[in-house]
Formats: structure tokens, sequence, C-alpha cells
């Protein structure tokens, strides 16, 4: 049985930094894409970002609502992904779920399995 837990979350000061993780449990073939959604009170889940990985390339893919602040990694021998966040401003409050799929991409019916999020609150 397939899950993710995201660990991380938390309050911050808008500017500051939070890295989130996301590990894997059962087995999430490291070809899977791994993905980022977030998701703010009354407002649909939204991308922002996305890693495919295979033996010879990484392709990352963001939002342009976090490009150039957020950086997305993936870990294979620990099974863990990882969001990292700078300059955090206040609209980036939101819960952040970790998702993983054969297909991927910023469409997230394209994911099969989905952690439980993470609260993120940056306050200004």
């Amino acid at each position: 049985q397939v899950q993710l837990a995201e660990s991380g979350g938390g309050l911050v000061q808008a500017g500051g930094s939070l890295r989130l993780a996301c590990e894997f449990s059962g087995y999430i073939s490291n070809s899977y894409t791994v993905g980022w959604f977030r998701q703010s009170s009354g407002k649909d889940r939204e991308f922002a970002a996305y890693l495919a990985w295979t033996p010879w390339s990484t392709e990352t893919f963001y939002a342009s609502s976090v490009k150039g602040r957020f950086t997305i990694s993936r870990d294979n021998a620990k099974g863990t992904a990882y969001l990292e966040m700078s300059n955090l401003k206040p609209e980036d409050t939101a819960v952040y779920y970790c998702a993983a799929g054969a297909r991927g991409g910023q469409d997230p019916d394209k994911y099969a399995w989905w952690g439980q999020g993470t609260q993120v609150t940056v306050s200004s």
C-alpha cells in the first residue's frame, strides 16, 4: 500500500523560508512524477511544482507564482521529496500536499497518490 506523508509545515514570517518533506512508503517507482500542490481556504487546489525523474535527466516545472522562490527535489535513496520555499509571502499560506503518479504534470487528476497535507502559514 502506497502512502505519502508530508512534514515541515508551520508558521513563518514573510520573507522567511521553510522546507517541506514528503516521505513515501510502499512502492513508488523512481520514474513516477512527484508534485506539490496547495490549497488556500475557499479556493481550489493549485499546482505549485513537479519533478519527473529518469536515469538520464530530471525535469522540474513550477507555477509562475512560485518560480524563483520554490525548489522541488527528490532523494530516491531516502524515498523522500522536498519543497524548499524561500522569500515566503502571506499569499503562500495554504495546506501543501505532495502527490505521486505515473503521469504527473500540472493536472492533479493525473496523480494517483496523495499525502494528507501540511499547513503553511505566512504572517505579514
